[in-house]
């Protein structure tokens, strides 16, 4: 009971901070304790600024932590959970930018999908290796992105019959049997007159396309960072399925062609310039050049749909897409939890005209493609 009394005692000693300890003073002799809270010290002292009146004091001994050292003794003495959580603290609360302008600490850094958003923002400090390892980072987390959700969306896509392709699982419904007949007839008895099935054939479960052309219009926005990343990704996924023709635009005030890029979401993402205004408008209308043949293209506009051109322009140029035929899609949405923050009256608007407007998530999006083009 004194064990457990003493751990609860610390812990709260730990909580309070180096600034209770002239009441509440660690037991024991467990240094971690102490450790702990340099580590914790060295970045949560930064909420007191030079200003605040907050007498800082020196440790019991000399501190001379150095950004890769706290990441290394962090990870030492705390359990992931909290090592992530001080990793996000120090980056978003606190402004440590040397987290990712130093090589060295960069490497130590755990990828997630939240170090590829910090990345992509900072991206701008980085040179030279520090700009290589990032490059490496964002490649290891699309990979592991794009790994997550091409399954489920080529299942949406491809989940059809395809008469033209066969197929290694045997099912009688899926049986070709004009393939298996004209392959097997060289097996012929004839003094039983039979047909010696040495092969069966199958179809796979694909329906065999014509050719769509998907647009895929992002906005790039800082609020739009998580269905930036998705895009990218989805743009890959896509620019592999034989029945899309994919490109992919990026907008703020311009409009940038990333469709050369799409098969490498790296060069993607590395090309984003967060922030600016938006121009949802002059998107849609660089969007309606690439445009051939509007009954097999779909527009699919990526956006917040918080316009700062003018929204009658928005709807005209919308309306326009529609009623050439062509199929405009408003996701307002992208993130994994398809969280919704929107324009509503701009989505009410769009979809009145026609427009399927909907927050989806990148498996929904594939779901509503393949049912297009099927």
């Amino acid at each position: 009971m004194m064990a457990d009394h003493t751990g609860q005692l610390n812990k709260w000693r730990l909580l309070l901070g180096k600034y209770a300890k002239e009441h509440i003073s660690f037991e024991g002799a467990d240094l971690h304790y102490m450790d702990m809270e340099e580590l914790l010290d060295y970045l949560y002292e930064r909420e007191y600024g030079e200003d605040s009146g907050v007498r800082k004091e020196g440790g019991s001994g000399d501190s001379n932590l150095t950004v890769s050292d706290w990441l290394n003794k962090i990870r030492e003495l705390f359990p992931k959970e909290t090592v992530e959580i001080l990793e996000r603290h120090a980056l978003e609360n606190y402004g440590m930018s040397e987290l990712l302008t130093d090589k060295e600490v960069l490497e130590k850094l755990e990828p997630n999908r939240e170090l590829l958003k910090t990345i992509l923002q900072l991206k701008s400090l980085m040179k030279g290796e520090v700009l290589e390892t990032a490059r490496r980072i964002v490649k290891k987390v699309a990979d592991e992105l794009m790994k997550k959700l091409e399954q489920d969306m080529k299942k949406s896509l491809l989940g059809r019959l395809d008469r033209s392709k066969a197929s290694h699982v045997p099912s009688i419904r899926n049986l070709d049997i004009k393939k298996t007949i004209s392959a097997n007839l060289k097996n012929y008895d004839m003094e039983s007159k039979q047909l010696v099935l040495k092969r069966i054939y199958f179809n796979s479960r694909v329906k065999k396309y014509h050719t769509w052309r998907i647009i895929l219009a992002v906005d790039e926005s800082g609020s739009m960072l998580d269905s930036v990343i998705h895009s990218a990704v989805m743009a890959g996924i896509f620019a592999r399925l034989p029945m899309l023709d994919t490109r992919l635009v990026i907008f703020d005030t311009n409009v940038v062609d990333l469709s050369g890029y799409i098969e490498d979401p790296v060069e993607t993402l590395m090309s984003v310039q967060l922030g600016g205004g938006t121009d949802i408008a002059g998107a849609l209308a660089y969007c309606e050049g690439l445009i051939d043949n509007p009954s097999r293209t779909m527009v699919v506009l990526i956006s917040d749909l918080y316009e700062g051109g003018g929204y009658q322009r928005l709807y005209s140029v919308g309306k326009g897409i529609i009623e050439a035929g062509a199929k405009l899609i408003a996701l307002t949405s992208l993130d994994m939890e398809a969280n919704p923050n929107y324009d509503r009256n701009a989505a009410a608007h769009l979809a009145s005209l026609g427009a399927h407007v909907a927050a989806m998530t990148p498996e929904g999006l594939a779901d509503w493609v393949g049912r297009i083009i099927g």
